[in-house]
Order: C-alpha cells, then structure tokens, then sequence
C-alpha cells in the first residue's frame, strides 16, 4: 500500500481571506469610453434608425409627388399637356369655325411643311365627359393630317396629332376666344371669315349674346377698334349676300367698305349681284370680284394695265415724259413697304434682305401676288 503524501499548504487568516467571483467579471469601463450594448440592444437600436430614415425618404418621396401633381395640374389648365391624340378621336361640332369653307390656296403649304419638317405647333382640345376630344385651335393643322393620312395610309405616323388638351369646363366664350386670338395673332384670317365667326356666334342658341355687333366686342378683344369697326362693316355685308358668295374671303378690305356703303344707299344692288352670280357654280375668284367691281361700277381692269391697291393711297398723277407710273406704301410684317408701279414693272421696297428667305417660299408668296393680278 502506497504512502499518501500530504502537502503542505498555507491558509491565510480570515482577515485576508481572497474571495473570487462565481462567474467570469466585466472589467470596469475606462473613463470617457462608451458602453458597450448587448447585441440584442444593438439590433433594436440600428432597426429604429432605419425605419426612422425610411419615414424620412417616405415623406420627401410623398412631397415631390405631391408637387408634380399639383404641377401638372396647373398645366392642364393651362393646355400645356401634349400628347398624340387619334384624328378618329377628335371632334369639330361645338365651336362655329372661323374659317370659311371651299379653297384653302395656303393648305397644300402647310401640309408640305408637316410632311417635311414635321408639326411645330400642337393643335389644341378640349376633353369630353365621354373620353373623345374636341378642336378648339388648329383647324387648319388638323386638315393637313388628315389630307396627309388619307394620301399615304400611314396610319402610325399620320393618324394621330400630337394636341394640347384643355380640361374640361372652361365656358363657350374662353374657348372662342382662343380660337380667335390665335388667328388673329397669325394674322392670316380676312375680315369676311370674322364677320361670318361673329354672325354665326350670335345665332349660336348656346352662346349668350344675339347681337352679332356686341359679338364681335367679346371675340375679338384683342384686336384694335379700326378693326372691330372694320369686322361690323363687313358683317353688314356678309348679312346680305354671305349665302350668295363662294370667295368672300378674298374680298379686299377697301372693295367689301365700298359694298357696305353702295348697299346702304341703294339695297337694290344685293338683287344685282346675286342675279349676275346665280347659275355661275365653277366661276373662280378673279371672276367674282370683277362682278363686285363691276357692280360698283368700277368695271374690268383692262389687260396690261396697272391697278392702284385698294388700301393706299391715291396714285400720283403721270410723269412730264408721259409714262404712266403708280407709287404707293402699305405696311406689312416686313416693315413699311415702298412700291412703284409701270409699264412692265413692279417694284417693293422694304427693310427685309430677301436673300435670306428660301427661294421655294418666295417663288410661291411670288406666284400668288401675279396670279392675284392676273
């Protein structure tokens, strides 16, 4: 049997008794360090952060939203919203145009222009409670598509247009002055087509005024006073032969104020007139302003010689060395223009270098002044 060997081991006195921790002691912190955090404290922690910051994007998220929308709100009041809109799908019934049906010399241009060029300027609609549109400006775009699809077929490019849309609710009379405005801003519309515009509008049942002279106060605001004066005279004439004419449109503002004025003191000639214009269905433009002239008992031009404009001033009398010669000036969007007038010549002055105009449109503006005198 083995010795047991004791060892010998030293106690302490109770006084200095060492006691040791039951389980594993975490060191104090150092002065000014952080305290660490359990890892469930950590993930709660770092969870809260992240919902806090995805509030925060939510919330500016939510506020360009609400910014865009009232934006395009304002613009869609505005009519400033494009979009390609179907031919099919757009309406030319509420608004009396103001322009007058039968030759449009100008369409067979502007469909040239879209077809090369492209549309540069939107047509305007308005939407229906029924999802289909309805023209308010650009009648004369609107044909040039419609021509364009009807001779190519091309459905994908040419049957659709691309359209500011109005919202609905605005009254008949806003949506008839933007039609005017427009027009009369473009300055190709003649005072035959408005006075025919404020005609149509009085006896419109819809509208809110039947007076067509207080009509043409509320269409054409924008224009000046001689020019509304100017449309009531005219209107005087379309009231009496308006139904009789094909081309009043191309009535000169001079010849129509001379008509106005012969009716007035001799109501008999609007018989005359239409007399000499009955059965007469293939007669062209030249052929019914000779009957107007000659009515006023202006007569026929003789061939080779030189008319005086209506508008201007009054011819000078013939130089000492006996050639007839005619000045005059008119004013244009070109500026002040300076013509004379002879045998054989036609001369326009004006501060305008013509070399910077494409010869194509010049042969055309060119092509439609002779043909206008022939």
């Amino acid at each position: 049997m083995k010795k047991r060997r004791t060892f010998g081991i030293d106690l302490p006195d109770e006084e200095g008794v060492n006691t040791f921790p039951a389980g594993k002691e975490t060191p104090a912190p150092a002065p000014g360090a952080p305290s660490r955090r359990s890892p469930m404290a950590a993930a709660i922690t770092e969870n809260a952060d992240s919902l806090r910051d995805r509030r925060a994007m939510e919330e500016q998220i939510r506020a360009e939203n609400d910014a865009l929308a009232a934006e395009h709100v304002r613009m869609k009041k505005l009519g400033l919203i494009v979009d390609l809109v179907p031919l099919d799908q757009i309406e030319t019934w509420k608004l009396v145009r103001d322009r007058v049906q039968g030759d449009d010399f100008e369409l067979a241009e502007l469909v040239t222009s879209i077809r090369d060029l492209g549309l540069s300027n939107p047509i305007r609609v308005e939407l229906r409670e029924d999802g289909r549109y309805e023209l308010v400006q650009g009648f004369r775009r609107l044909s040039a598509y419609r021509q364009l699809l009807a001779e190519t077929g091309d459905a994908d490019r040419w049957g659709v247009i691309p359209a500011g849309i109005l919202p609905r609710g605005e009254d008949l009379e806003g949506l008839y002055r933007r039609m005017v405005d427009e027009n009369l801003v473009r300055k190709d519309i003649s005072f035959a087509e408005m006075a025919m515009l404020a005609l149509n509008y009085a006896r419109d049942p819809h509208t809110g005024e039947n007076d067509p002279d207080k009509a043409v106060a509320q269409l054409f605001q924008s224009a000046g006073y001689q020019k509304r004066s100017y449309i009531r005279q005219f209107i005087r004439l379309m009231e009496r032969l308006g139904e009789d004419l094909q081309f009043s449109q191309h009535i000169p503002r001079a010849l129509g104020l001379q008509l106005v004025t012969a009716l007035e003191d001799n109501p008999e000639l609007a018989d005359e007139i239409r007399a000499r214009l009955k059965g007469w269905d293939n007669r062209s433009v030249k052929d019914e302003l000779d009957i107007l002239r000659r009515v006023l008992g202006r007569g026929t031009p003789r061939e080779g010689a030189v008319v005086e404009d209506e508008g201007a001033a009054p011819a000078k009398p013939a130089t000492p060395s006996g050639k007839a010669k005619t000045t005059f000036q008119l004013p244009s969007r070109l500026g002040q223009a300076k013509c004379t007038a002879a045998n054989g010549r036609l001369e326009i002055r004006l501060p305008q270098d013509f070399t910077t105009i494409e010869r194509r449109r010049l042969e055309l503006a060119l092509e439609r002044m002779l043909n206008d005198l022939s």
